[in-house]
């Protein structure tokens, strides 16, 4: 008998193995077969893709007050940093950058976009300065302390400005994430900061062609 519940035992966890793992692989694609990325994606949002982004204020590196609906009309990489960032931030813009000239050689249009979480030091002129050094066609913005952590916050990331002891050399925690925007779509995807140049554009140009 101690013979016969072992092995219903064991029929019993590898029945509820297989049915894990089917529920699973059913929630990355069959839960899925209405989204038009689905075969792009290789993040799993919580919540889903529409919970991240939305529409935002923010001052440009020119000094204009511009929305996402004004700078978002082209495929875009979005990045939240600051420029007085010491490694992180020039390592991660760059290879946004080169993404979007890989990207362009495919005859592909993607605009790097920079947006501040250091309002207080990342005046227009300071992002301009900053952007420009890292592609021609990267837009900086910034603005107000409120107009900033809005954005932020729209894009669920994080922030912390070390700023207590009133140094002007102050320290930013972020995060480092990448943020993929089509302008019909919003956002769709986003990237870790260890993916590099080349696989990064694979990944973009997979959902600039299923956006088609």
């Amino acid at each position: 008998m101690t013979r016969t519940y072992a092995i219903s035992a064991a029929i019993l966890i590898v029945t509820l193995i297989l049915a894990t793992v089917v529920i699973a692989l059913f929630g990355r694609t069959g839960a899925g077969s209405d989204d038009v990325f689905a075969q792009c994606r290789s993040t799993v949002i919580a919540g889903g893709a529409d919970t991240i982004g939305g529409p935002f204020e923010l001052v440009s590196e020119t000094g204009e007050t511009v929305t996402d609906a004004d700078v978002l009309t082209e495929p875009s990489l979005l990045y939240f940093g600051y420029t007085f960032c010491p490694d992180v931030c020039p390592l991660d813009t760059v290879r946004n950058a080169e993404t979007v000239d890989i990207l362009e050689g495919r005859d592909q249009s993607v605009q790097p976009v920079f947006i501040s979480v250091d309002p207080a030091r990342d005046t227009p002129e300071v992002v301009a300065a900053f952007t420009d050094n890292i592609h021609p066609r990267m837009l900086g913005l910034t603005g107000t302390p409120e107009q900033t952590d809005a954005a932020s916050r729209a894009y669920r990331t994080y922030y912390r400005i070390n700023d207590e002891e009133d140094d002007e050399y102050y320290l930013v925690d972020h995060s480092t994430f990448t943020y993929l925007v089509l302008p019909e779509h919003g956002f769709v995807e986003f990237f870790n900061r260890d993916i590099g140049p080349v696989d990064m554009a694979d990944r973009v140009q997979c959902f600039l062609d299923a956006a088609q």
